[in-house]
């Protein structure tokens, strides 16, 4: 006999992991090792451990990555970057841009085109980058209010 005919309701079919849009896509990636783009720029890379419904993360044994890209200082032909040990961290789900899983294989391998650098020296080149962004995005936002557009306050 049919299940309806049992006074059951017919089971569904279950939907496969990839229909998930919800912080259940997440489930997967418990207890792997993650990189995640911030808004503010600043990527993390550590392992998950746990989550919420609102994608807010736990991240274990977090470092934060920064980059500064080739040609920031003078006669720098590869890109730099250096590794800020944060421990446990806690990333509010709305702040994640991106996260993906890091091939634990090439792991150690430094990211192509970069090499590692003193810490103290790419937070200086990284801060002197960013203030020279600062300086120029200023100007197109003045630029752009002589012909009639408004920049953000």
């Amino acid at each position: 006999m049919p299940p309806a005919a049992l006074g059951r309701p017919p089971q569904l079919p279950q939907l496969p992991a990839q229909m998930f849009t919800t912080a259940a896509q997440l489930l997967d990636l418990t207890d792997k090792k993650l990189m995640i783009a911030l808004r503010d720029g600043r990527k993390l890379l550590g392992i998950l451990r746990s989550w919420d419904q609102f994608a807010n993360l736990v991240l274990q044994s977090t470092k934060e990555r920064i980059f500064v890209p080739p040609g920031t200082a003078p006669n720098q032909t590869r890109g730099l970057y250096a590794d800020i040990e944060r421990g446990i961290f806690l990333v509010r789900g709305e702040n994640v841009l991106l996260l993906g899983e890091i091939d634990l294989d090439r792991d150690d391998d430094p990211p192509a085109g970069y090499d590692l650098a003193d810490v103290e020296l790419v937070k200086s080149l990284a801060k002197q980058k960013k203030l020279e962004e600062k300086i120029k995005e200023k100007a197109k936002v003045k630029k752009l209010s002589t012909i009639g557009f408004e920049g953000e306050n």
